[in-house]
């Protein structure tokens, strides 16, 4: 089985990170510091939003897997991770001082993992729901992908 959102959103989430490291190994060398920040206030800031990245990604991709697993492969939860993935971006280059992309990163961040979280908690509890005969496995086909979800029917 293929998850084709949280494949690509992983392949995304390394390459940001990839760039990230870069951004601060460039800071490193110009400023000759190998370990540490050596009170580099530019070196620091770029650290943080490495750092601040790889804390909040795993969480994101493990609940966007997890969704589409049990949920299946949708637009909305594409949407979600791309949107992720620019927040990351943005808040990137909000720890370089571009005014306003840090909050607009951090916030979109915490929104995302937020929403994600509570959908996660409410799916078993929806299919739970139904569950007095009502809740069934199915298979969706589009060209060459199944995907299984869970359909509920709620009276």
């Amino acid at each position: 089985m293929i998850l084709p959102i949280t494949l690509t959103m992983a392949g995304a989430a390394a390459l940001i990170n990839i760039w990230l490291a870069i951004r601060t190994g460039r800071v490193r060398m110009s400023e000759k510091i190998s370990i540490g920040d050596g009170g580099n206030a530019r070196l620091t800031a770029r650290m943080r939003a490495h750092a601040n990245f790889t804390e909040y990604t795993p969480f994101v991709l493990i609940l966007i897997g997890l969704i589409e697993l049990a949920d299946g492969t949708s637009m909305w939860l594409w949407a979600v991770g791309a949107f992720y993935m620019l927040a990351r971006i943005a808040h990137g280059f909000g720890m370089d001082g571009v005014r306003g992309l840090r909050e607009f990163g951090i916030g979109a961040t915490l929104l995302i993992l937020l929403g994600l979280g509570l959908y996660a908690v409410a799916i078993p509890h929806l299919a739970q729901r139904g569950a007095a005969g009502q809740t069934e496995l199915v298979s969706t086909t589009a060209g060459n992908f199944t995907m299984p979800s869970l359909r509920v029917s709620v009276e």
